[in-house]
């Protein structure tokens, strides 16, 4: 059975290169389109449950737009579901994406200047004129030093994973208002360019090589268990988003595994290093 959170097919549109192994009323190419919204949420069905959001700029090929909703693919990392067509705007070439906890865009090259949007680590945008503190961009001014160019990326994720610490927790969350698990790993390897899927049962099928039950853990390492995720800082210490702080935390490796286990979440099921 294919997993309908990558699967672009929903009985009456599908992906054309699906043609000949799904169902459907019509095959279509789609139309690439970008997030133009802060923060837009990725639903399993219209006006359905949050299976993950979406950052401004990410770009989508879209499938069908009917009665507000657009059912689509993600082009970073392939999930499929349905967001609010009135978040989408054409395709775009960013050129920069947000390198810092949050950012504001301003209405002019003036910290004083009325704040149009706050923009989440992550965030993609395109530079049009470089001023002498500012990034002019379509949507406002952004601080230059809070943007740096998408052919940069950083070099060590869990630097970019404690940029989140006391973040608050939300189930399928990716932004700084609020993140999950699966959503703190991803933002902090896709910002190294080392490409990370969406959910937690996929980067433990996925992400990095498997560790022997007697290696001893080291910075970066992933820690599994069932339907969660964590990142190694250092061999002692995990950092991630967890619903029992309900926040990001660090939280000693030995305690988490005691813990986890206790709250019927059983034992680790991988170690993977990147």
């Amino acid at each position: 059975m294919s997993d309908r959170r990558l699967t672009p097919a929903n009985g009456r549109v599908a992906a054309l290169h699906l043609q000949g192994h799904v169902a459907a009323d019509a095959f279509v190419a789609g139309e690439k389109c970008n997030v133009q919204t802060a923060v837009a949420d990725l639903c399993a069905s219209p006006n359905g449950s949050r299976d993950r959001q979406l950052l401004m700029g990410a770009a989508v090929t879209v499938f069908e737009d009917r009665n507000g909703w657009s059912f689509l693919q993600t082009e970073a990392d392939g999930y499929v579901g349905y967001l609010r067509s009135d978040a989408l705007g054409p395709r775009t070439v960013p050129s920069h994406f947000v390198s810092t906890p949050a950012t504001h865009v301003y209405e002019s090259e003036a910290f004083k200047s009325r704040d149009l949007m706050v923009l989440s680590f992550g965030s993609k945008l395109t530079v049009t004129d470089e001023r002498a503190k500012f990034f002019e961009t379509p949507y406002g001014y952004v601080p230059k030093k809070h943007l740096r160019p998408l052919e940069r990326p950083f070099a060590d994720p869990v630097t970019i994973a404690q940029l989140f610490f006391g973040v608050p927790y939300l189930w399928g969350g990716n932004s700084v208002r609020g993140i999950d698990c699966s959503g703190l790993v991803q933002a902090a390897l896709m910002s190294c360019g080392i490409y990370c899927p969406a959910d937690s049962d996929m980067q433990r099928a996925e992400t990095g090589a498997l560790l022997d039950d007697g290696a001893r853990l080291a910075r970066g390492d992933l820690m599994f268990w069932k339907g969660h995720v964590g990142m190694m800082v250092d061999e002692d210490v995990m950092i991630h988003a967890n619903a029992h702080h309900m926040a990001v935390v660090y939280e000693p490796i030995k305690d988490a595994i005691i813990r986890i286990k206790a709250q019927g979440d059983g034992d680790v099921l991988a170690r993977k290093r990147l």
